[in-house]
């Protein structure tokens, strides 16, 4: 997972031959675990492997998870379906979730979707520090029509960037387009960028600020490595717990 989230972060891509290594010999190791002595929990790892691998697929399909990000999931599971509580005894009690003894892989995302979650701070805190710089409006012509819904998506995950710099950094996409084929140019936002039409859709807005059709300064979102926020999970899973859980019970309690 170190070495996944090594190339995550330096390519936003990871080579299949990772998974390719680490999903055999995870399935080898915990077989032959649960064969010599828990068979009982058999039924369960496949729970588990069913479980992961559905969430896996359908967060992939959907486009909120890359495909590196769902092979590392569905290997988790066959490495760690439960967690190893003899081994790792997390130090906060309260954080051991029922969740994390029947499918481990649960927590781990958990953890992970959290951690990245705090990466909208930061993006709030730079947009709002932009908006007050320049003077500008977030959401300039046909962008203000669009939903609150979006709009408040988008100033979550993205930020303002010259069309110039999105076009250089390979690994920037742009939260927005525009439809060419009206008779007055209309801007719209992309909630779920997508690496298929990337560069087209690069090129028009381009095109549409060379024309000064549009201002140059355009949504755009960096690539976030999920790869490191599933290893930082992995790891706080072990030694802490299961932050969504310890947050629920915070929750309820207050």
């Amino acid at each position: 997972m170190l070495y996944a989230s090594w190339s995550d972060y330096k390519t936003r891509e990871v080579s299949n031959r990772v998974w390719a290594i680490y999903a055999p010999i995870a399935l080898a190791l915990t077989l032959a675990e649960l064969l010599l002595f828990e068979s009982s929990q058999l039924p369960f790892y496949g729970l588990c492997l069913g479980v992961t691998t559905g969430i896996a697929f359908l967060l992939f399909y959907v486009g909120g998870f890359g495909g590196a990000d769902s092979k590392a999931f569905m290997c988790i599971a066959l490495a760690l379906p439960f967690a190893p509580l003899a081994l790792f005894t997390p130090l906060i009690a309260e954080a051991i979730s029922p969740t994390s003894q029947i499918i481990f892989p649960i927590t781990i995302f958990g953890n992970a979707v959290l951690f990245a979650a705090a990466s909208c701070i930061y993006m709030i805190l730079r947009n709002f520090i932009w908006h007050k710089k320049t003077r500008t409006k977030m959401f300039a012509g046909t962008l203000a029509t669009e939903s609150i819904g979006k709009k408040f998506l988008v100033l979550i995950t993205g930020y303002k960037m010259s069309v110039s710099k999105v076009k250089e950094k390979w690994h920037i996409f742009p939260m927005e387009d525009i439809d060419e084929q009206d008779i007055h140019l209309k801007r719209k936002l992309v909630i779920v960028p997508r690496d298929e039409g990337r560069e087209k859709i690069v090129e028009r807005l381009s095109k549409a600020v060379q024309e000064s059709k549009i201002d140059s300064y355009v949504w755009a979102t960096p690539g976030l490595p999920m790869l490191i926020f599933v290893t930082l999970g992995l790891v706080v899973a072990l030694f802490l717990g299961d932050f969504v859980w310890l947050l629920v019970r915070f929750l309820l309690r207050a």
